[in-house]
């Protein structure tokens, strides 16, 4: 029997307004061997992490797996970008206006949006780069605790064209140690450039 495309989407995610476009994203996923393992958590508020973070292509490989499933999983992104001609495209499919002026705390306006919607899904890449980094951004970690939202880890895999659903974990008060844990979950994994050390 074989492996599925990607796993069902629970009845608690937050949903794309759309078939056509989960359709044609299930299609290109189909055409370029790229596979969603493991199950999804059935809830109404989550964050997605996704580690290794090394090359462009990964973040068309996740937006076609988001689509694909048909959730309505929110990506942050720069207001600047929003606001021009790509806006029209992006803001449909869940990328979310962020303002990083030094007067804006970013954690603070991602803590507001989750407790103004009944269900929203974020997406993060808690490298933060596509470069190799000693230190991850902790900003995933504030934001899960202060909005009180599990977090789902999401191992990218190149050699074998997997993205796969990790243990879902909760943040505590204690980041540095929150970090460490999580981060050793990414290890055996392998971006299209580099892993996680």
């Amino acid at each position: 029997m074989s492996t599925p495309l990607l796993p069902p989407t629970p009845p608690e995610a937050p949903r794309l307004n759309s078939r056509f476009w989960p359709w044609l994203a299930r299609c290109l996923l189909r055409l370029s061997g790229w596979r969603l393992l493991g199950e999804l958590p059935n809830v109404p508020k989550l964050i997605i992490i996704g580690a290794p973070h090394s090359s462009y292509w990964d973040g068309v490989w996740g937006l076609l797996m988001k689509i694909g499933l048909g959730a309505d999983i929110n990506i942050m992104i720069k207001r600047e970008v929003l606001d021009g001609p790509l806006g029209v495209i992006l803001r449909p499919i869940g990328m979310i206006p962020i303002n990083r002026s030094a007067a804006l705390n970013v954690v603070g306006q991602m803590v507001k949006r989750f407790a103004e919607k009944d269900r929203m899904w974020l997406g993060i890449t808690p490298e933060g780069t596509r470069k190799q980094v000693k230190h991850w951004k902790s900003g995933f970690l504030r934001i899960a605790l202060e909005a009180n939202v599990p977090i789902q880890t999401v191992f990218l895999d190149y050699p074998t064209k997997t993205f796969t659903l990790g243990p879902v974990v909760r943040a505590t008060e204690d980041h540095d140690a929150d970090m460490v844990k999580i981060r050793a979950l990414f290890t055996p994994y392998r971006g299209k450039h580099r892993n996680t050390e």
